[in-house]
């Protein structure tokens, strides 16, 4: 039986969901950002309890198609940035419809009708994060960082990250308070 588990974003999350499956004594084969594979059958009381304690864990069963489909957008966008490999031609396009096999627009609208974002913002919103990440652990150069995120030059990074922030990238390095929004959050 597989579920679909939503904010679902990071390794941590993994082992917070593994813990609540097995407190509640549930065989599963995988659990991966934003999926789980249950040995089990469960009833439909079961699940709903399986739910209750999940929400107390700050995660929640998606029962419908609609916010499976888009749980699978955001978790091949964060997996596809947590590695650092874009590439400078990268067509989230071209992308998002080869990972989940569907057509784009399709996924584009639905997953807008039901976010406060489009995809596109979404993905932005999401590298925007894991600069903030890399510049807080001084890990690589702002160029690198560019190269590694996929943007064509550090000019666009800045930019970008200046939209959304308010900050360059340095003007946030040199902030006491580095403000982070948790990636379930956005």
């Amino acid at each position: 039986m597989k579920l679909y588990i939503k904010n679902m974003v990071c390794n941590r999350c993994i082992a917070a969901v593994e813990k609540v499956l097995t407190d509640f004594r549930l065989k599963f084969s995988t659990v991966e950002l934003g999926e789980v594979e249950i040995k089990n059958h469960l009833e439909a009381e079961d699940l709903q309890e399986l739910n209750q304690r999940l929400k107390e864990a700050g995660f929640e069963i998606l029962e419908d198609a609609a916010h499976q489909l888009i749980a699978k957008v955001k978790k091949e966008l964060i997996l596809l940035i947590d590695g650092l490999d874009i590439p400078e031609d990268f067509i989230l396009s071209k992308y998002i419809s080869e990972k989940l096999h569907r057509d784009y627009s399709a996924v584009s609208k639905l997953f807008s009708q039901n976010e406060s974002v489009t995809i596109e913002q979404y993905f932005i919103l999401q590298k925007i994060e894991k600069v903030k990440e890399l510049l807080f652990y001084d890990e690589f150069s702002l160029t690198e960082i560019s190269g590694k995120l996929g943007y064509k030059s550090v000019q666009h990074l800045s930019s970008q990250f200046r939209n959304s922030t308010g900050f360059t990238p340095s003007g946030f390095k040199k902030l006491k308070v580095k403000k982070r929004i948790p990636l379930d959050k956005i």
